[in-house]
């Protein structure tokens, strides 16, 4: 027996020997060729001829067509020639190798306009079957393909191929590949239903033999043959449910039916009769809900579909859906209008020209289904191509500058616009799933602030900003670098307090935008150097004012050293009515070193000799530096200063602290504690007024003498 005969037993030698011709070819034309798992590729048309022919039950001829066609289609070198093959044969793999050139890039992946052209190929209505027993082999092998691939697949199985099979009545095959599309596109649910679906096979099981064990005595003396069958729903369809209902999957109540299959003759009158009378014997036993009676037998489906369906109640008050139907009724069920498809050799048979003329009316306006019996894509996700068919899945509301960003991020920054479908588009166009998209570009181009309200995708936002600030970066280092240039040009300067100032003036709100502005020309650098030599001009007069007012003896005293300069001398009495001002910064106190520092409109500022402002200061404005010193004796005025202790986490250390603050000339103003539980330690800052250094000498070094203190700092 050779491997067709093993193959494809049920045929006829007619049959047979036409399937064999066709393998040769196909095993000639696809020798040394492989699968993506590695496996002879004469795999694939083989497991697609096993479902054309054992799950479907088409003729040898269509067996043949798909050995034959995929003999061309993966070898086009190898054409064949079919003259030596029946006409239906060829008609069949005609249209198979057309379908085959359809690509993304050719036409949207929008299911009406790729099955009207998939119709429009299949001169023999058969060519549609043998499409999706194609689809169908392939997602069975799903995780062999590529991560591009695998999403390509799913998507046009979810648009297309689960669509035409329920429109066909391939009931098992449309069922099957929802769950495969389920188990890829959300595997979490998947592994969440079909787990529970598993954890309650059991129950089930004895629910059933509990129902119909008061039930198998009547059916019998009734001479009544049937299967019994449990017919549990797909772990897609209790999802869709789920979703619909908006319930949990406990709150499914029919996740499986109970299913009489009678065995009788295929007479209409004869199969209505035995279906109503295994219906009376459910019902006599068992509570019926005949809110949910469906009579599919007076009126079948649109599609054909014949069965008798009822929920009833059990004694535990469970309920319980009850599917009645024929042997026949069920066959068209699972296999719908392909049933009456023979491998017999019978070709012009009634049934099988009407169901012919039915397909193709069918494919032709479309399906009787309503759009909410059939599964809808994710609606978070859009899916588009590009010209070549690679597959993109961007987030809902996707642009032409998501996609190109998407694509490689220097082809989005470069982005001028599009063509969506052969259409030019500008980059803000909106995607939706289908789309084959073509990125236009230019070499100088660049992002502005806008586009970040084209975008939805973090990607494509994050990499806007990105190049936006490393622009402005380069904008500000170039504004830096001019400004620098010029200053040194023109022997100016522009210190921290001006460049303050002029930028408030001018309301640059930081010092990026400032040199920015400089950089891409929007702010003319001569407009600085006017502050400047105005300001300057402003602070000689300051300067002159301040130096003529030290004649004024009440207030301050000037003297002559040896060098000629004038000295400041200070003392602690009425403060707040002098022309200088103690510097916030360091806090001076009597006896400190310090030094006074001219400013434009708050007078003179005393800043300490160790004040962290100083080296800057002097450094960078000799001209404003006004030497200073006490007067000779202390006076009864006081000075504040900040002091910072970090000791162990005692309690009773701050209590010390404090005693000692209050045993000499000093006062507490303030008084902060933060615990640091990590390093076991009390942060302490406290302000205190003093008269002097010495007080806060004898102070600080009272505090660095207790065992608990680590570390005492004037701030």
């Amino acid at each position: 027996m050779d491997t067709i005969d093993t193959l494809f037993p049920h045929y006829d030698e007619k049959g047979r020997d036409l399937i064999r011709r066709s393998y040769d070819i196909a095993a000639e034309s696809l020798d040394g060729k492989t699968r993506d798992n590695g496996h002879p590729f004469m795999e694939h048309p083989t497991n697609v001829a096993l479902i054309v022919s054992d799950e479907i039950g088409l003729q040898a001829e269509c067996v043949a067509a798909v050995f034959l066609h995929e003999a061309g289609r993966l070898n086009p070198d190898h054409k064949n020639d079919l003259s030596g093959f029946p006409h239906d044969v060829v008609t069949m793999v005609d249209g198979l190798d057309k379908i085959a050139t359809i690509k993304p890039k050719d036409t949207r992946l929008e299911a009406e306009n790729y099955k009207k052209l998939i119709v429009q190929y299949s001169t023999d209505p058969r060519v549609t079957v043998l499409k999706i027993a194609d689809r169908l082999e392939v997602m069975r092998n799903l995780e062999m393909f590529p991560k591009a691939s695998k999403e390509r697949k799913i998507l046009e199985t979810l648009m297309l191929y689960i669509p035409l099979a329920h429109q066909l009545g391939l009931y098992n095959m449309k069922s099957e590949m929802e769950d495969i599309y389920f188990r890829f596109a959300e595997p979490e649910q998947y592994r969440s239903i079909t787990n529970k679906l598993k954890a309650t096979q059991k129950d089930r099981e004895k629910l059933t033999a509990e129902f119909i064990e008061p039930l198998k005595k009547k059916l019998s003396d009734a001479g009544i043959h049937y299967k019994l069958k449990i017919r549990t729903k797909t772990a897609y369809s209790i999802f869709k449910k789920m979703k619909k209902q908006k319930v949990p999957f406990e709150g499914v109540y029919d996740v499986f039916a109970i299913r009489f299959i009678i065995d009788c003759e295929p007479d209409s009158k004869i199969e209505k009769d035995l279906c109503w009378k295994v219906y009376s014997y459910v019902t006599e036993e068992y509570e019926p809900d005949t809110k949910r009676l469906r009579d599919w037998l007076t009126n079948p489906k649109p599609n054909g579909y014949e069965s008798l369906h009822i929920t009833v109640k059990n004694k535990d008050d469970a309920y319980l859906e009850v599917q009645i139907r024929t042997k026949r009724m069920d066959d068209e069920a699972e296999n719908g209008h392909a049933a009456h498809w023979s491998y017999k050799g019978i070709k012009h048979e009634a049934s099988l020209d009407k169901w012919l003329t039915s397909v193709r009316y069918n494919l032709e306006h479309g399906s009787t289904a309503s759009s909410d019996e059939l599964p809808q894509p994710p609606d978070k996700e859009i899916f588009v191509f590009t010209p070549s068919g690679e597959l993109r899945i961007l987030p809902k509301g996707a642009s032409v500058l998501d996609f190109a960003f998407n694509i490689h991020s220097n082809l989005g920054v470069r982005c001028t616009g599009g063509r969506v479908n052969g259409k030019a588009v500008p980059i803000k166009e909106k995607l939706s799933t289908g789309d084959v998209v073509e990125i236009m570009s230019g070499k100088n181009q660049k992002p502005s602030a806008d586009w970040v309200n084209y975008v939805v995708s973090s990607k494509a936002r994050n990499k806007i900003r990105q190049v936006l600030h490393e622009a402005e970066f380069r904008e500000a280092a170039e504004g830096k670098e001019l400004l620098q240039r010029r200053l040194k040009n023109w022997k100016l300067e522009l210190p921290d307090e001006m460049q303050v100032e002029f930028m408030k003036k001018n309301r640059y709100p930081t010092i990026k935008e400032f040199y920015c502005a400089l950089g891409n020309g929007s702010l003319d650098v001569n407009v600085v150097k006017s502050f400047i030599l105005e300001h300057d001009e402003k602070e000689a007069e300051a300067i002159e004012a301040a130096r003529a007012a030290s004649a004024d003896k009440p207030k301050w005293e000037a003297k002559q050293n040896d060098g000629g300069d004038d000295i400041l001398v200070i003392n602690a009495k009425n403060l707040k009515g002098l022309d200088y001002k103690m510097a916030k910064c360091c806090n001076p106190v009597f006896g400190d070193d310090v030094f006074g520092f001219v400013t434009r409109d708050s007078g003179i500022k005393i800043h300490r000799i160790s004040c962290p402002n100083a080296s800057r200061l002097i450094e960078m404005y000799p001209y404003r530096i006004q030497k200073v010193k006490w007067a000779e004796s202390p006076s009864s005025g006081s000075f504040q200063s900040t002091i910072r202790v970090i000791t162990d986490l005692e309690p009773h250390v701050i209590n010390q602290i404090m005693d000692i603050v209050g045993t000499f000339k000093a006062s507490l103003r303030a008084f902060n504690v933060t615990e640091n539980n990590r390093t076991g330690t009390y942060d302490i800052t406290m302000k205190v007024s003093v008269p002097s250094t010495m007080e806060l000498d004898k102070v600080t070094s009272m505090i660095r003498n207790l065992r608990s203190t680590h570390k005492v700092t004037r701030q």
